[in-house]
């Protein structure tokens, strides 16, 4: 059965074949995160050209400020606080604690919905599915 585009980008799965792992390690763990070159079921190569995920810091940005925005309002309507360092410790601790997950997913958006060279294709997730049913 082939999987949504969203269910792929949450696991952190391949853009082409939806079943090869795009990390190596969790997003939150002791081991680092690192984007694997090429995917283990399809070999997609991931950054498709020297420099490639630079345009995934765009992305971040915009997921960092989005954060921000709602812990700011989050803080202003639970505390009421007009304190400027109030609000520093929380976006400061904000931005700290979402770092991995919008390294991790900046560049999970930027393959899946912003590379028109990359598309899905079924086919590597029947030939998976037969690989399960072999062993």
């Amino acid at each position: 059965m082939p999987t949504s585009k969203i269910h792929a980008l949450i696991h952190s799965k391949c853009p082409r074949c939806h079943v090869g792992n795009m990390f190596e390690g969790s997003v939150y763990g002791f081991s680092k995160q690192k984007t694997k070159d090429v995917c283990p079921v399809c070999n997609l190569t991931f950054e498709i050209e020297p420099g490639y995920f630079y345009a995934a810091m765009y992305v971040s940005y915009a997921m960092s400020v989005a954060e921000v925005v709602t812990f700011a309002l989050a803080t202003a309507v639970l505390t009421g606080s007009e304190s400027p360092w109030t609000y520093m410790l929380v976006l400061f601790a904000t931005i700290i604690i979402f770092a991995p997950f919008n390294f991790r997913y900046s560049r999970l958006v930027l393959l899946h919905f912003m590379t028109p060279k990359i598309t899905y294709d079924p086919k590597w997730e029947l030939i998976e599915e037969n690989i399960k049913r072999e062993r």
